[in-house]
């Protein structure tokens, strides 16, 4: 939250999920829509569901809106492939959580989400290595 009141972005949402998709951290900060809590945590799942940022999902999939909806379907409306999730990475870069965030434009959720796993210090990825 430092990040985003530095920055001077609008207010954020922020949700921290472990490796299995449960919540364990969220943040709303006062004057964010009701609506940015499940974005912040579908962004978060969307990242840790399959493994890369929820941008890059958003990215390798602008043209496979099926696969999308089918996925946001299958997780019971759970998944949003815009940029906002991140995951966190173990040593072994192993999945092991994701944060997202919303309320901001996708890239400086994104910004937001890495600010947070590296304040924390742990690891991130956009996508494997």
């Amino acid at each position: 939250m430092a990040l985003a009141r530095k920055a001077d972005l609008t207010p954020l949402t922020i949700v921290v999920l472990d490796g299995g998709g449960n919540l364990v951290a969220a943040e709303r900060e006062d004057g964010c829509a009701p609506l940015r809590f499940p974005v912040a945590k579908g962004k978060a799942y969307a990242s840790l569901g399959i493994g890369v940022a929820s941008g890059v999902l958003g990215e390798r999939n602008a043209e496979r809106t099926a696969f999308v909806a089918s996925v946001a379907s299958a997780s019971q409306g759970h998944f949003v492939a815009v940029a906002g999730g991140v995951p966190i990475l173990n040593e072994q870069s192993h999945v092991i959580g994701a944060v997202g965030v919303s309320g901001a434009s996708s890239d400086e959720d994104q910004q937001a989400a890495i600010a947070g796993i590296e304040l924390a210090e742990l690891r991130w990825g956009l996508e494997p290595s």
